[in-house]
């Protein structure tokens, strides 16, 4: 993979995929799991955007080992690379029990009344509460990275009072 693409570094334009679809992956998510006419609508759009949501971060960590490879060591880099490395079980996993949650709800209302129904009673009310913990911890942590990521990017950047040239009248 390259590390640079016309002077920018990968990581810079490939994290850019993970910092729009994972937050928006958490909203079809919390959607899809507290509105169940939303879920029967939409169910399974929100389990594709975040299995592409999911497979952009892989491609995000790999380009940022490859950046961090050719920047000195440094403290921010480290943690940034290591906050970057959990996001891939967050988002995974919120993709799973939404994946779950869709195809359970879609499969209850189909099943025989009685007491093949009374599982179903408990699955999908237990894989709502999972959607929803996982996504705020996926959305929680991408604000981490984020967060993380500018620090080591700026943290040596001095700020100036804006230079205002010809305009002095």
């Amino acid at each position: 993979m390259p590390v640079f693409i016309s002077g920018l570094p990968l990581h810079v334009l490939v994290v850019h995929a993970v910092v729009v679809l994972v937050p928006l992956s958490v909203v079809a998510a919390l959607t899809v799991a507290l509105w169940p006419a939303a879920r029967r609508r939409y169910g399974w759009i929100a389990v594709g955007l975040t299995a592409v949501a999911t497979v952009c971060i892989p491609v995000a960590t790999s380009s940022g080992e490859d950046l961090r490879d050719r920047l000195a060591s440094n403290p921010l880099i480290r943690q940034h690379a290591e906050l970057g490395d959990q996001l891939l079980i967050f988002v995974a996993a919120l993709l799973v029990v939404l994946t779950a949650l869709v195809w359970f709800a879609r499969r209850a209302p189909r099943e025989a009344p009685g007491a093949a129904r009374r599982p179903m009673r408990v699955v999908v009310p237990v894989l709502m509460v999972l959607t929803v913990g996982f996504a705020a911890v996926s959305a929680v942590q991408v604000v981490r990275i984020g967060d993380s990521g500018a620090r080591a990017a700026w943290s040596g950047v001095q700020y100036t009072a804006p230079q205002h040239h010809g305009d002095e009248g």
